[in-house]
């Protein structure tokens, strides 16, 4: 159960760097993708591994303790960790969006980017401690 529990939490980081990679390259291009996953790496690799570790964990003490463990921690933890990384690159969104009237949030967004990734990370870190919590507690 341990090496499934892993192997899920892999598959989690994997999918999460897959969505940012196809977002961002749908939006501006493979090679922007990869310069701006450059330049932030750290944070984007810290958001998708904290994502992986909750996977693993969630589905270790689903399988193992046969706990009722809710999803929704999970489930939150990764949705704020992709908006954050899409937020690293939302600003270049600008030149599209006035089209559909949402300037202004892209620019706000570009602002405030290392915010949302500090947001994503620490959502991921309360992710860790509710499921370690639940894993200690059976």
């Amino acid at each position: 159960m341990k090496m499934r529990s892993i192997a899920k939490g892999l598959l989690g980081f994997l999918l999460l760097l897959g969505f940012y990679f196809l977002v961002v390259s749908a939006v501006s291009g493979a090679s922007f993708a990869l310069a701006q996953f450059f330049e932030s790496w750290y944070w984007i690799l810290g958001l998708a591994a904290g994502f992986g570790i909750q996977i693993a964990l969630f589905s270790y003490i689903r399988a193992v303790h046969r706990a009722r463990v809710s999803g929704t921690a999970v489930a939150v933890s990764g949705t704020t960790s992709g908006a954050a990384m899409i937020a690293c690159c939302a600003h270049y969104l600008v030149n599209i969006l006035p089209i559909i009237g949402i300037a202004g949030i892209a620019t706000l967004i570009g602002n405030y980017q290392t915010w949302l990734f500090a947001v994503g990370l620490a959502s991921n870190l309360i992710g860790i401690g509710y499921m370690t919590k639940k894993l200690t507690a059976h």
